[in-house]
């Protein structure tokens, strides 16, 4: 479990692709000072259990799934990434609650800056729509953020966020540009809502029961 506050921009070392999975390492003096094997590390929004670590990097296996869901099979040496470890029990919930389960990726639509902060839109997939909501969380890259934007237009749906400099200093949100691809995981509470009205009844199915 994740609270989307990076605490580390790691630096990929080395992706090894084969038929059906890969082989990540990354850079993460931080994030390994204090892993072991079979820890987890939320690597840009996708959790990912330590394998294999040295004095200052880690290495995960990553497999077909998390490949075809995430922009993870798209990282190349010297990419940077957002990490943050699993966070303690005891720890304060500086986001929200992330599972590092990524939902799927957006692409970003604009970039508009501003004075004080930007604004990024990025496309939404029709089947998230129903679960992003305006002021609601979202992950983005591993990055908790709160919504500050919802609508459609003739290219589908879109949501924005509203990103603070310290964000675009501090993650690798600061150096997206149009047309990039993220990670994106919604509210774990909306994916549950969800399914629960997948099994309630309607009217009509409930006069039939009784």
């Amino acid at each position: 479990m994740f609270t989307g506050i990076i605490e580390e921009l790691g630096e990929v070392l080395a992706l090894e692709r084969t038929v059906d999975a890969a082989r990540l390492t990354v850079r993460a003096p931080l994030a390994v000072s204090d892993a072991s094997h079979g820890d987890s590390i939320s690597v840009s929004g996708v959790c990912l259990t330590v394998v294999d670590r040295t004095d200052d990097s880690f290495t995960a296996d990553v497999m077909l799934q998390t490949l075809a869901m995430s922009t993870i099979g798209g990282l190349a040496e010297g990419h940077s990434v957002n990490l943050e470890r699993a966070a303690p029990v005891h720890g304060r919930l500086g986001g929200h609650i992330v599972q590092g389960h990524v939902d799927g990726v957006a692409e970003v639509l604009s970039v508009t800056p501003g004075e004080a902060w930007s604004v990024l839109r990025f496309t939404l997939p029709d089947e998230l729509a129903p679960l992003v909501v305006q002021q609601g969380s979202i992950a983005v890259a591993g990055v908790s953020l709160t919504v500050s934007g919802v609508g459609r237009d003739d290219r589908g749906h879109w949501f924005e966020v509203s990103l603070i400099p310290e964000t675009l200093a501090v993650t690798t949100l600061g150096t997206l540009a149009v047309g990039d691809r993220v990670n994106v995981e919604t509210d774990v509470l909306a994916r549950h809502v969800q399914r629960l009205l997948q099994f309630t009844n309607t009217p009509a199915e409930a006069s039939t029961l009784s």
